[in-house]
């Protein structure tokens, strides 16, 4: 007989998945539990029921894993979604996050890295520097929620406090509800992003009705009360402007390191943990080994992340962006560091179609840095005749594993080495660094 939705069940949980879930058989068949951890023994819930499939939520811890966190640090973790591994030790997400990426790689891509490197990790706490909280008015529940979304529902999980925020950015929590409140049509602010820098922190308000002089007043009265800068969102991205201060100076990270400075706007995407991130651009530089005499190709290149630090060492680097609010960042770094020998170009890195500038012909070392969809179109289209190795930075075990399947079957690269780094501990996220080269 089929188990009908919430059913309870017994189970024994074989392994973890990719976003965070127990996996367990039963009678054969797959079922994805919320809350379970690899080892343990629990009674759990049908939740839903696909052909391939079925999903379901603990019930009943019986036999409790060695590395479980009987106590989670978030009073919220269970109901809101920004974290889902906050039940299991940080060593132990590490190791489960390795697995994934290990298994990916072997089944998806048929390859395995020659040597596994020690994983990059961080602090597990007060990390995230940027962040988008949802807004909603509902007066059935007290009024304006500011937070997150619920795990797997539309509802927002009013938050006072976020232990993996920025604590820049976390104490503000509690006063934005009120805030949002005191404004002329609050149910038409949908969205608050956060972002923090080394030295300042910004808030962008998406608003989809005009704003008021009274609301600008409570806006800019936050702002200053609360030191952080604030900016308005009227439409997309390209329309966010501030507010106050009027001439808000760039947000900035520094690599002391490699001596750089990047600056960026509120809405810019740049990486959340600073931490790892560093940490990221320091193992690519060593596994990349930049020349004098050396040309490197960076594709996805952002703000210039990798560009800025790989041009200290290298005779030059080009720089390739879909994103032209990016790429016009990027150029700004180039000049905000004094540097010279990058050249910027936009180009669609993501369609099957395009072809890259001719720039790319004698390239010497090449980093990719792609979207979850990964770079396949991209490497379909290099020239990489020239290209002795590739070092990909992965935001989605999958994709990595299914280019690697290309670069290694089909261009003869060798897989050298991989690994993972935590660059969103207490969540299902796994980011990755693999480095192929020339056999």
């Amino acid at each position: 007989m089929s188990p009908q939705k919430h059913q309870a069940d017994i189970v024994t949980v074989d392994a973890l998945n990719h976003d965070g879930r127990g996996v367990a058989r039963v009678n054969g068949k797959v079922v994805f539990i919320d809350g379970a951890l690899p080892g343990e023994r629990v009674s759990f819930q049908y939740i839903s029921r696909r052909r391939s499939y079925d999903a379901g939520r603990v019930v009943q811890i019986l036999e409790p894993a060695e590395n479980r966190v009987t106590h989670p640090e978030c009073e919220y973790f269970g109901t809101c979604g920004g974290c889902v591994l906050q039940h299991l030790q940080a060593d132990a997400q590490i190791e489960a996050k390795e697995k994934i990426l290990r298994d990916s790689l072997q089944r998806i891509g048929n390859v395995s890295p020659k040597h596994w490197l020690p994983p990059l990790t961080g602090p597990v706490w007060g990390y995230r520097r940027k962040a988008r909280l949802s807004v909603r008015l509902v007066p059935k529940k007290g009024g304006v929620l500011v937070g997150f979304h619920e795990r797997r529902k539309s509802f927002v999980t009013p938050l006072a406090d976020c232990k993996t925020l920025d604590p820049r950015l976390a104490r503000l929590l509690p006063h934005l509800p009120k805030l949002v409140a005191s404004l002329s049509h609050p149910d038409r602010l949908p969205q608050i992003e956060v972002a923090a820098g080394d030295e300042d922190s910004a808030l962008v308000f998406r608003h989809l009705t005009p704003l008021t002089e009274q609301d600008h007043k409570h806006l800019v009265d936050f702002g200053v009360r609360h030191a952080v800068q604030v900016h308005l969102q009227p439409h997309g991205p390209t329309s966010t402007h501030a507010l106050w201060p009027a001439e808000a100076p760039l947000l900035s990270y520094r690599l002391p390191e490699h001596d750089v400075e990047l600056r960026f706007k509120p809405t810019d995407f740049t990486q959340v943990n600073a931490s790892v991130n560093q940490r990221m651009v320091g193992r690519a530089i060593e596994l990349l080994n930049p020349q004098p005499n050396e040309h490197i190709l960076d594709l996805f290149c952002g703000v210039g992340n990798f560009t800025i630090p790989l041009a200290r060492y290298a005779a030059s680097v080009t720089g390739i962006e879909t994103n032209s609010t990016s790429l016009a960042r990027a150029r700004d770094n180039a000049v905000h560091n004094g540097l010279t020998n990058i050249t910027f170009l936009r180009s669609d890195l993501c369609d099957a179609k395009m072809s890259l500038p001719d720039s790319s012909i004698n390239v010497d070392k090449m980093l990719l840095d792609p979207p979850r969809n990964g770079a396949m179109a991209a490497i379909k289209n290099l020239k990489t005749e020239s290209v002795t190795q590739i070092l990909y930075i992965s935001c989605h075990p999958a994709t990595l594993a299914r280019d690697s399947e290309y670069l290694v079957h089909k261009l003869g690269y060798s897989l050298i080495s991989a690994c993972v780094m935590d660059m969103f501990p207490q969540t299902s996220h796994v980011e990755s660094m693999a480095h192929f080269g020339r056999t």
